[in-house]
């Protein structure tokens, strides 16, 4: 169409100069959430509902799955079940917590991060069919999927239907890093044999714990996975269009996902400061004793795949060295799809070793803290291995010799490309 005038002139100006700059292929991913809403909540009518959830559990209007549920015609919410950090988001992590009153819709609260983590008979009494809406980040210690496997195995025992809301696992649905848990070392950190970083969704996840005799006594669930609409396996959460709610204090966007594994097991052991406490959780490794310039540029001298290490100072506002000057570095993921994410921490203690022998942090630390570091990791073999050569190499086949079977193994459970 020729432009008959100043105004269409103008306007076609406009879409040679903007068009070329828009990403016209973005994919809008509607979460389970938002696929269960569009279904009309067919599979709730008439029922009495139980909902396992927290503040990831919304949709792209931020509206909690909480009132959408509550809303929904024909729908009986009856009660409320908490992960840790509660409900409502109000509880820092590892603080125990109690059942209580909802203030907002006034159904009882049920904690699944206190004296009891598996709904129990009583918790059940009168709940027709049990749904699961929480965002998940992709590493195995992150305890929402805990509470999955024991709430399946609490429907199963009690003979309710279990339903899982999708969402995407915001490390992607490739990456797998990790051991895989060892007899010995189960705990609520490492509840079942998958990698550190698994590379499933949640629903995918809990059709594999089912499917898989992974459940108590090996117990299955009636279980349905409400998939999401458009998501993909390579696909960053930046890429999904959906909002992101810190999914717990130290998790407030989700980048953050990404450094949680590349930090988070040697912060177990309470030595060094990783940014927790500080504007940067999980980003950054620091102690009173290390030079910030050598570390930085031992560590840059290796030259890992899709990182940079930058040197930094700072002082924690609290946990590790709350209120002084720690010196270290911090993480710059520059390709977060080549970084060898669980490995970082390790690399960065070879080098930090190379440089101060003497401050050896398995040594600094109280032996509860190793107990915590070993069930993170799976496997105290990891730990064993590392304190004998300080190098990143002897512990590689220990780290990943597992993955190729287990994708096998996992692949009959995928719901996505």
């Amino acid at each position: 169409m020729k432009p008959s005038s100043l105004k269409d002139r103008v306007l076609l100006l406009f879409l040679i100069l903007i068009l070329p700059s828009c990403n016209l292929s973005a994919q809008i991913v509607e979460t389970g959430l938002e696929m269960l809403a569009k279904s009309n909540f067919n599979i709730l009518k008439g029922k009495n509902v139980g909902l396992i959830t927290n503040p990831t559990g919304v949709d792209r209007r931020l509206r909690s799955a909480i009132d959408i549920i509550m809303g929904a015609p024909g729908v009986k919410l009856a009660a409320l079940y908490g992960p840790e950090h509660g409900v409502r988001g109000e509880f820092t992590a590892g603080e125990i917590i109690g059942s209580v009153t909802d203030l907002s819709t006034g159904l009882p609260v049920y904690s699944l991060y206190g004296n009891t983590r598996k709904p129990t008979k009583e918790m059940l009494k009168g709940i027709d069919i049990l749904i699961y809406d929480i965002q998940d980040i992709g590493s195995r210690s992150y305890t929402y999927i805990s509470t999955l496997g024991l709430a399946m195995e609490a429907a199963a025992e009690n003979n309710i239907p279990f339903v899982v809301l999708d969402r995407p696992n915001p490390l992607g649905g490739i990456r797998m890093e990790g051991c895989l848990v060892q007899p010995g070392f189960v705990s609520f950190v490492s509840q079942y044999p998958v990698p550190y970083i698994h590379g499933m969704t949640v629903g995918e996840l809990a059709r594999f714990l089912n499917e898989e005799g992974l459940l108590k006594n090996g117990i299955k669930c009636r279980l349905e996975v409400i998939k999401m609409n458009g998501w993909r396996r390579n696909m960053g959460f930046g890429e999904t269009g959906l909002p992101w709610i810190p999914s717990s204090p130290h998790i407030p966007n989700s980048q953050t996902a990404y450094f949680y594994p590349a930090t988070g097991i040697i912060g177990e052991l309470y030595v060094v400061s990783i940014g927790v406490g500080y504007t940067l959780p999980f980003q950054l490794f620091a102690a009173e004793w290390y030079n910030a310039d050598s570390l930085a540029g031992n560590l840059n001298k290796l030259k890992i795949p899709g990182v940079i290490f930058r040197p930094v100072h700072y002082k924690p506002y609290y946990s590790v060295s709350a209120g002084k000057m720690v010196h270290g570095i911090q993480i710059h993921l520059t390709d977060y799809n080549k970084a060898p994410l669980s490995l970082l921490q390790f690399y960065i203690l070879q080098e930090a070793h190379k440089l101060w022998p003497g401050k050896d942090i398995f040594s600094l630390c109280e032996k509860s803290r190793l107990d915590m570091f070993d069930k993170v990791c799976g496997t105290d073999k990891v730990r064993i291995e590392f304190q004998k050569s300080r190098n990143v190499s002897s512990i590689m086949d220990l780290w990943n010799n597992e993955i190729p079977a287990f994708r096998k193994k996992a692949e009959k459970y995928f719901l996505y490309n």
